[in-house]
């Protein structure tokens, strides 16, 4: 793929970079062991668990070169049928990820404190799974599959297109902060949908697992600017 070389910061830059990374990854860390779902009434949703992998059934694309930062504002999915607005969040009193409320459903948060959908570096969107009443906007991202598309509108009128590389479902009791949030590849953009999956513990009300949907930034529409100097 062809990326250019990241610019070269100073020794301060390097260090800021660094701590607000380290941040990043104890607040996401904490958000995959404690976030906490309210089951469907009738049967809780557990995500499906045969969806880690699946072997592929055809090469991917190669990786696009990252936009510009820009903001999200939606999430299609296609395959699931999800059609989502996307909310800036950023970290509850407990210090972990606060995902949209749960009167909003149907919305995906966005971690404002991490890269945009686009950028160099991976971005990580949220969702509920499920509510007490109904499915929740992530409710079938565990059946998505290796090589689907996902696209997500941003601020600066493109559409970054992302194609899907790995699902996997992490017990939070094994949840690698690092190894989940971390970019694939050096110099790609990158982007991490997450929900609880699992199986639903009805003492602790919470689930057992994530799900966690890798994705890598494969084409933009209409062709956005790049290294303009757009800002976030």
């Amino acid at each position: 793929m062809a990326v250019t070389d990241e610019p070269r910061t100073t020794g301060v830059g390097r260090l800021l970079t660094g701590v607000a990374w380290a941040v990043l990854l104890v607040a996401l860390w904490l958000w995959g062991r404690e976030a906490t779902e309210v089951p469907l009434a009738v049967t809780p949703a557990t995500g499906d668990v045969a969806a880690a992998g699946r072997p592929p059934v055809h090469a991917l694309p190669p990786a696009r070169e990252p936009l510009a930062p820009a903001r999200p504002r939606s999430l299609a999915i296609g395959s699931l049928g999800v059609s989502a607005p996307v909310e800036e969040r950023g970290l509850n009193p407990e210090g972990a990820v606060d995902p949209p409320p749960y009167d909003r459903p149907g919305a995906v948060g966005w971690y404002r404190g991490g890269p945009p959908p686009g950028s160099r570096g991976a971005a990580v969107l949220v969702g509920h799974v499920d509510t007490r009443r109904a499915p929740a906007v992530f409710h079938g991202l565990g059946t998505i599959r290796r090589g689907e598309s996902i696209a997500v509108g941003r601020a600066d009128g493109s559409t970054a297109e992302f194609t899907v590389e790995d699902v996997t479902v992490v017990p939070k009791d094994r949840f690698d902060a690092a190894r989940v949030y971390g970019p694939h590849e050096r110099g790609r953009a990158e982007l991490r949908l997450i929900t609880c999956g699992g199986d639903y513990d009805r003492a602790r009300h919470a689930y057992s697992a994530n799900v966690v949907v890798s994705a890598y930034l494969t084409g933009v529409r209409p062709e956005a600017p790049e290294h303009t100097g757009v800002r976030a």
